[in-house]
């Protein structure tokens, strides 16, 4: 077996990009590797994890899952079915974020629902002068975190718990999340690989609700653990934006705001104190 037969044998049942990177990871080999010695003999174990790959990704099983790991703002983050993938588009969370921390001589920060932690770490790592913490009611959630935060060199505090429960006492200049916000019985869950990520960290799983229920319990309690002026930021659905700020107005936040990713969907929300 060869590079090239390995490849043909994934050509039909995977997509060509799929079947590329899988093999890569499969054998070390390299994307030039693959274009200029197509010859190159395959070891028969590195052909078997590829071919099992194969088949696992044609079930819609993620890549990201399969080979353990997924790019996260230029950065390599390790990745478990405990955790949800990253997308791009936590990316708007994160910017915000840096906007609202600057000028601030050492802001206390904290990531609710951190999963596998790309939002804490991120900003641990961008805004040096911040102490932050991270939540998530998972454990094996927080041992993906855990593993990420020291291999990519992260000072985060982490703490496992219900939201807010964990820190008691505690106040923050930033509160930042990414909850779970699908509605409980939205077809979009059926697709796209989701069945295969934490349904935990999709949806509230409340029946008959509309996925604010996350966003309502941290909007209630964020103000006994801001600092004055402090803010609050947080992902939600494409249309959430109006309930969103609705529910940061009622508690008593100032300046509520919704903005949008690049594909201009309304992504997050956030207010001050």
């Amino acid at each position: 077996m060869t590079l090239g037969e390995a490849l043909a044998f994934a050509r039909g049942k995977i997509d060509r990009l799929d079947a590329r990177l899988l093999l890569q990871h499969a054998t070390g080999c390299t994307h030039a590797d693959l274009l200029a010695r197509p010859e190159t003999p395959v070891m028969a174990p590195a052909f078997d994890q590829f071919a099992e790959w194969v088949e696992r990704r044609a079930g819609d099983e993620p890549l990201a899952y399969l080979v353990g790991e997924a790019e996260f703002r230029g950065r390599v983050f390790q990745v478990s079915p405990d955790v949800l993938i990253p997308r791009p588009e936590t990316e708007v969370l994160i910017d915000l974020a840096l906007d609202k921390l600057g000028g601030r001589q050492s802001p206390a920060v904290v990531d609710l629902g951190t999963g596998s932690g790309i939002v804490a770490i991120s900003l641990a790592l961008e805004c040096p002068a911040a102490t932050v913490s991270a939540v998530d009611l998972s454990a094996g959630a927080l041992a993906v975190a855990r593993n990420n935060a020291g291999r990519l060199g992260a000072r985060v505090a982490f703490h496992e718990g219900d939201w807010f429960a964990p820190l008691a006492g505690q106040r923050f200049d930033l509160i930042v999340s990414n909850p779970p916000y699908v509605a409980e019985g939205d077809p979009h869950l059926e697709l796209n690989g989701l069945p295969h990520e934490p349904r935990m960290a999709l949806t509230d799983r409340e029946p008959g609700g509309n996925g604010l229920a996350c966003i309502r319990r941290i909007v209630a309690a964020a103000a006994d653990h801001l600092n004055p002026g402090g803010w609050l930021l947080f992902e939600h659905g494409y249309d959430q934006g109006a309930a969103s700020r609705n529910l940061l107005t009622a508690a008593g936040f100032q300046s509520a705001f919704t903005h949008p990713d690049l594909a201009g969907i309304d992504r997050v929300s956030g207010a001050h104190l």
